[in-house]
């Protein structure tokens, strides 16, 4: 019986002190949360924000319905079109909506996109829905890190993109040459697309490995194994992009045909693998040797380069993969929709080409390129209606505001509080009418005569962030497209497919640009 009573009375007090603790638990989480609130109001009050329009879901609690949208038109193309038609349902330039119950805010208005990417830059990050997509292939690199560990990314990288390397035309006519002699002379129909992905492939790996994948060029024994990893490399990076944009819930949507996306990540990070080690393993030898630089050729070599930093072997391969995504994907998106435009407009074709010929027959330098005016309006429209990545978001790491977009009338400011995404379209920005005008839909690059880009034109990013690589990819955009005029009188489509975009970590045209090419 005295026992029975100890046991109960010890019982008693464990839950005393439990409740204590509990109740110590639960005050001290509501004066945190008092704290928050009252620091928001605070915020909100002293910025006079509102809230914005929100998006009429059919289900207003976790918002599956733009979930299934997203997906749906993911798959099958006319996603961005959707995005945009949205802002017209809502009826404004900013607003909210839940994705997977959580609620985001999305805009296209200048202003917000310049506040998010430049004068509140440090109050916002990449989200964790972008990391976990791209992580797991590309590693810690400058696209998948945020604060000092992207900031050491770009240091590392930025001196790589000189004008030296930019110009380097030399190396980008050896490609264009391949890609030049696979074009049917017969006009009989090819798809730029297929060989623009290939062009940027072979040209991205000789600057980043020192030794190009050479898919252009079917007899060589190694294109087979090249083709292998470029076809992994777009597999892998479009998975990451569906995931980046829909949610984790689009991991189990089904993989391309035939493969496995562990397998292709796999085989992708061992081919890099292979040429990092190779120019580690160099470069320690001519140290033990006395030698201040590996002897190899005089072509500048983005792999030698981070082999001197003396980062591990995995550091440099996430900054390779990194840069390769962007040195392919964008080049080769930028020239398909260009093309496809090119081949519906003879007038353009025929004025572009004009220009093109006063160089002469010479293989141009990088100062001719950049004298060509008309040339430099052609590839502003292109990225004007096509940017390559066409939609992108920040993530608030404080609490914060935008500028404008609260209210019915979204002259107001509106709060942003911390762990809340801001998806911004540059797509549905680019296209903004009252922007760039009636006929904003259209492929016009006279209008560039009297335009200057702003905030409302961001195709390579804007503020910190900025693309470090843009001058060498309208380079060689701008040498491709001199090569290819030089060589071909006209183009004519060959396809009458309705222009969608296939989405992969970037956008390209998804019927492919089929084009007949007439030699001079």
């Amino acid at each position: 019986m005295l026992s029975q009573l100890k046991n109960a009375v010890q019982g008693s007090l464990i839950i005393q002190v439990v409740l204590a603790f509990g109740g110590i638990y639960l005050l001290f989480s509501f004066a945190k949360w008092l704290a928050l609130t009252s620091r928001r109001f605070s915020i909100i009050k002293t910025h006079g924000c509102k809230p914005p329009k929100s998006y009429p879901h059919k289900d207003p609690i976790f918002g599956l319905d733009l979930f299934f949208r997203n997906v749906k038109f993911s798959q099958e193309g006319g996603l961005l079109e959707e995005i945009r038609q949205r802002y017209k349902r809502v009826g404004g330039h900013t607003f909210s909506q839940l994705m997977l119950g959580r609620r985001l805010i999305q805009t296209i208005e200048p202003e917000n996109v310049k506040a998010v990417l430049a004068t509140q830059f440090k109050d916002f990050g990449l989200p964790e829905t972008r990391i976990g997509a791209f992580e797991p292939i590309f590693g810690h690199g400058i696209f998948t890190t945020n604060g000092p560990e992207w900031e050491a990314s770009r240091a590392l990288l930025r001196p790589s993109f000189t004008r030296s390397q930019v110009g380097d035309i030399a190396t980008f006519e050896v490609h264009i040459k391949k890609l030049l002699a696979r074009i049917p002379r017969d006009g009989s129909t090819v798809d730029l697309q297929d060989l623009f992905f290939e062009l940027t492939l072979d040209s991205a790996t000789d600057f980043l490995f020192g030794q190009s994948t050479n898919v252009l060029d079917k007899s060589d024994p190694n294109s087979q194994r090249g083709e292998e990893f470029g076809e992994a490399f777009g597999a892998v990076t479009a998975r990451a992009g569906i995931v980046g944009r829909a949610g984790v819930l689009a991991k189990f949507l089904p993989y391309t045909k035939g493969r496995t996306f562990d397998g292709d990540k796999k085989f992708v990070h061992q081919y890099v693998q292979g040429y990092v080690q190779k120019a580690v393993k160099l470069y320690q030898e001519s140290l033990k040797q006395g030698k201040l630089e590996v002897e190899t050729n005089d072509k500048y070599v983005f792999l030698e380069q981070l082999a001197k930093t003396g980062y591990p072997e995995k550091k440099i391969q996430d900054e390779l993969l990194n840069i390769l995504l962007a040195g392919r994907d964008t080049t080769a998106g930028l020239l398909s929709y260009l093309f496809y435009h090119l081949a519906r407009e003879p007038r353009i074709w025929e004025k572009l080409r004009a220009e093109v010929l006063s160089l002469g027959d010479e293989t141009p330098s990088f100062e001719q390129i950049k004298s060509l005016k008309y040339m430099q309006w052609v590839l502003n429209e292109a990225l004007r209606l096509h940017p390559i990545v066409p939609v992108n978001a920040r993530v608030a790491v404080r609490d914060t505001t935008i500028p404008v977009g609260g209210g019915s009338d979204e002259k107001s400011p509106v709060f942003v509080k911390k762990g809340q995404i801001v998806v911004y379209s540059v797509y549905g920005m680019q296209r903004r009418e009252d922007l760039f005008g009636e006929n904003a839909p259209e492929f016009i690059p006279e209008r560039w005569e009297s335009l200057r880009p702003g905030w409302h034109y961001l195709p390579f990013n804007g503020g910190p962030r900025i693309c470090i690589g843009q001058q060498f990819a309208l380079t060689e955009a701008s040498y491709c497209v001199v090569r290819i005029l030089q060589t071909f009188k006209a183009i004519e489509k060959r396809d009458d497919s309705i222009l969608t975009e296939l989405m992969t970590a970037t956008s390209m045209v998804r019927p492919g640009t089929k084009v007949g090419l007439i030699p001079v």
